[in-house]
């Protein structure tokens, strides 16, 4: 349906928006990563989903959070 479609667009245009972050400032808490993205931080989350999916990221369990780089 188009409302998928447009979710799904959502998502893909954030995670263009993640990649160029984390190019830009390196690796970033998640928190921090949510509050640089202009965005619903549910679509923030579901964007770094997608992006770890297709391995252009990680995720790694730190004492003080999640902390996501580019792979």
């Amino acid at each position: 349906t188009a409302t998928t479609v447009g979710c799904v667009h959502q998502i893909g245009e954030t995670a263009g928006q993640i990649w160029h972050v984390l190019h830009e400032e390196g690796p970033l808490s998640l928190a921090k990563l949510a509050k640089q993205i202009d965005g619903p931080r549910d679509v923030v989350m579901q964007a770094v989903g997608w992006l770890a999916h297709e391995e252009k990221v990680d995720v790694e369990e730190t004492s003080r959070g999640r902390v996501v780089s580019l792979r």
